[in-house]
Parts: structure tokens; C-alpha cells; sequence
């Protein structure tokens, strides 16, 4: 059973920053691309960044590039997403994602 947990969320001001983990189980976690994806309150699921299984090649979407930066550990079946220079609209619950599965989820919330 494929299981993913994610932490590292909270409350930050503007400007702020945060360090996401996802924690990943139940499947090959080095032989998967892996994925950040996010939903604001009233809005649907938007992608945030990816990584190869090697972690050689790395994808944002333009709301976050040069602000957030994806990692991964496969020794420690680990993915990391590490949030710079947030946004009120970067609140958000985040997601790490491998395929058709998601984690429950952690809250980034930005505000003063």
C-alpha cells in the first residue's frame, strides 16, 4: 500500500520561509517521479514542482520558480519541497503526490 506522509507546515509571515517533508512507503520510491501539487481554499489542485526518480531533473510551475526548490532523499525515501520568499498566496494545503496517489497533506498558511 502506497503511504505518504507529509510535514513541515504552519504559519509564517510574508517573506518567510518553510521546509516541506514527505515521507514516502509502500512502493519504490527511487524508481518514481515525484511531485508537490497544492489546494487554496474554494480552489482545485495546482502542481507545484517535480523531480526525476534520480533527482536530476527538476521542473516548477512559474508561481513558484526561484522561490521554492525540490529535493529528494531515495536513501531515506524522503522528498522535500523548500519554500523562500513566501506569498498570502502560497497558502495552501500541499501535497506530495506519485501518480494517482496523494499524502493527507500539510497546511502552509501566510499571513502577518
Amino acid at each position: 500500500e502506497v503511504q505518504l506522509v507529509e510535514s513541515g507546515g504552519g504559519l509564517v509571515q510574508p517573506g518567510g520561509s518553510l521546509r516541506l517533508s514527505c515521507v514516502a512507503s509502500g512502493f519504490t520510491f527511487s524508481g518514481y517521479t515525484m511531485n508537490w501539487v497544492r489546494q487554496a481554499p474554494g480552489k482545485g489542485l495546482e502542481w507545484v514542482s517535480n523531480i526525476s526518480s534520480g533527482g536530476n531533473i527538476r521542473n516548477y510551475a512559474n508561481s513558484v520558480k526561484g522561490r521554492f526548490t525540490i529535493s529528494r532523499d531515495n536513501a531515506k525515501n524522503t522528498l522535500f519541497l523548500q519554500m523562500t520568499s513566501l506569498k498570502p498566496e502560497d497558502t495552501a494545503v500541499y501535497y506530495c503526490a506519485q501518480g494517482g496517489n496523494r499524502g493527507q497533506g500539510t497546511q502552509v498558511t501566510v499571513s502577518s
